[in-house]
């Protein structure tokens, strides 16, 4: 069976579907956009990552709204984009998304790309997180769907080493929106810090 692959144009995420895609697994590839502030920068990235890798089309899927209500330094410009990263229900949100998706493509998983943070650890971020959404997945759908992290025992460190021999560089993995990394958000820090560890 396939998998749902929840894609952001970001490094983890395209990395994350090129793996998969080199096993041979049947991608059903889903853009989220849930009212970040980088939406239109990610998802022309994704676009543009999906045709230069020749991996499948992404579906996008507009939950614009969310983020319109639901405030974090990742939707509102008007907050700290780093100390106020914490959206409430993020990744649940794409957890369901995908597991929605997965019904209708008749997908058995939904991948994320999960890392295990080191310094910003989120309630979402766990894997009692993930194995209890596979729990609210079966039991709201009456499906059993797994919930795939493939990259959460990788550092970022590992993650640019694989990243750049598989000639991935058109990524947007900054959280502003802007057409230059901030170097302020939770994504450019971890890249830059990645990049200074030796």
């Amino acid at each position: 069976m396939g998998i749902v692959t929840l894609v952001s144009g970001g490094l983890d995420s395209t990395l994350m579907s090129l793996m998969a895609h080199e096993e041979g697994v049947e991608l059903f590839p889903l853009f989220v956009n849930y009212g970040q502030l980088g939406a239109k920068k990610e998802w022309t990235a994704c676009q543009r990552l999906h045709e230069q890798f020749d991996l499948p089309s992404v579906t996008n899927m507009d939950m614009s709204g969310f983020g319109k209500s639901i405030s974090s330094g990742l939707t509102d410009s008007s907050l700290r984009i780093n100390e106020d990263a914490f959206l409430p229900g993020r990744n649940l949100l794409f957890v369901l998304a995908g597991a929605a998706y997965a019904c209708q493509t008749h997908a058995g998983s939904v991948a994320l790309g999960l890392l295990n943070p080191v310094d910003h650890l989120f309630p979402d971020q766990t894997k009692e997180f993930v194995e209890e959404s596979e729990r609210m997945i079966e039991l709201a759908m009456q499906r059993r769907i797994r919930v795939l992290t493939p990259l959460f025992e990788f550092s970022k460190k590992d993650i640019l080493e694989m990243a750049s021999e598989r000639g991935i560089t058109q990524a947007y993995s900054c959280h502003s929106g802007n057409d230059e990394p901030c170097g302020e958000c939770i994504a450019c820090v971890e890249i830059a810090n990645a990049k200074n560890w030796r």
